[in-house]
C-alpha cells in the first residue's frame, strides 16, 4: 500500500480490504484542535469494548472486556492491541466472517478528550510520551463519557507493543466529573446511528466479499 504509516503496519497486515468495509487509512493526517477519542462495542469471538485514543495520527488502541466504567472503583482491564487509522472512529458494521475481528461493531461513544499528563514539577508531558511511560491521564468529551480518566501500563514494557504480557488498567479517577456507567452491551446502541448490535448484524450483516479496488 503506496504511503503506508509505519504505525499502520500491523493493522494493514491482518486485514484484506478487498472483503471487510472498515478504512484502510489512506485518509489526510488529522486536522488541529483537540484529539478524538472512541469507544466501539465489539461482537466477535468475544464481546469486548474498544478504546481508542487518538495520538498524532492514528489511533491508540485497547480491549477492554467490561468496558469503561464511571465509578472510580472499577479498574478495568486494558489489553493494548495495534494501533487504527484515525477514520475508524466512524466505523460502524460487519467485518466478514473468517477475517480478523469478524463480527458487529457499533459506535458506543465518541467525542474529544483533553490530555492532562505532568511531570513531578506539575508541567505538561507529551501525551505520547506519558503513554510510553506507563501512566496517562486525560480528561474525556463525549456523548456518554465525561471526566477524568487514566491508563496505568502494569504488565509489560514499552518495548513490548501490543505483545500478549502487555496489559493495562483504565480507570476514572475521582472528581472527574460524571457520566454513563458501563451498560449491557446487547442493549447499548450506537452513538451515531442510535442502533444496537443486532440491528446492525441485521442490516449491515450480507457477507459478501467487497469488490476490489
Amino acid at each position: 500500500m503506496g504511503g503506508e504509516n509505519d504505525g499502520l503496519r500491523a493493522y494493514h497486515g491482518k486485514r484484506d480490504f478487498r472483503r471487510t468495509g472498515e478504512p484502510a487509512g489512506d485518509g489526510p493526517p488529522g486536522e488541529g484542535g483537540r484529539p478524538r477519542f472512541v469507544v466501539q462495542i465489539h461482537d466477535a469471538s468475544t464481546l469486548h469494548f474498544d478504546f481508542r485514543l487518538q495520538v498524532a495520527d492514528v489511533l491508540k488502541s485497547w480491549s477492554v472486556p467490561k468496558g469503561p466504567s464511571a465509578d472510580p472503583r472499577d479498574k478495568r482491564l486494558a489489553v493494548p492491541t495495534e494501533d487504527h487509522p484515525l477514520e475508524y472512529e466512524e466505523f460502524e458494521g460487519v467485518i466478514p466472517a473468517g477475517e480478523y475481528g469478524g463480527g458487529t461493531v457499533i459506535v458506543w461513544d465518541h467525542g474529544t478528550y483533553e490530555p492532562l499528563s505532568h511531570d513531578r514539577r506539575g508541567r505538561p508531558v507529551d501525551f505520547a510520551e506519558s503513554l510510553a511511560h506507563g501512566h496517562a491521564r486525560f480528561r474525556l468529551h463525549g456523548a456518554k463519557l465525561r471526566g477524568e480518566y487514566a491508563l496505568t501500563r502494569f504488565r509489560g514494557g514499552p518495548d513490548r507493543g501490543a505483545g500478549e504480557d502487555a496489559a493495562w488498567l483504565l480507570v476514572k479517577t475521582a472528581g472527574g466529573g460524571r457520566g454513563h456507567g458501563t451498560p449491557d452491551p446487547r442493549r447499548a446502541r450506537s452513538a451515531r446511528t442510535g442502533r444496537t448490535l443486532a440491528r446492525v448484524a441485521a442490516e449491515d450483516g450480507t457477507g459478501r466479499e467487497r469488490p476490489a479496488s
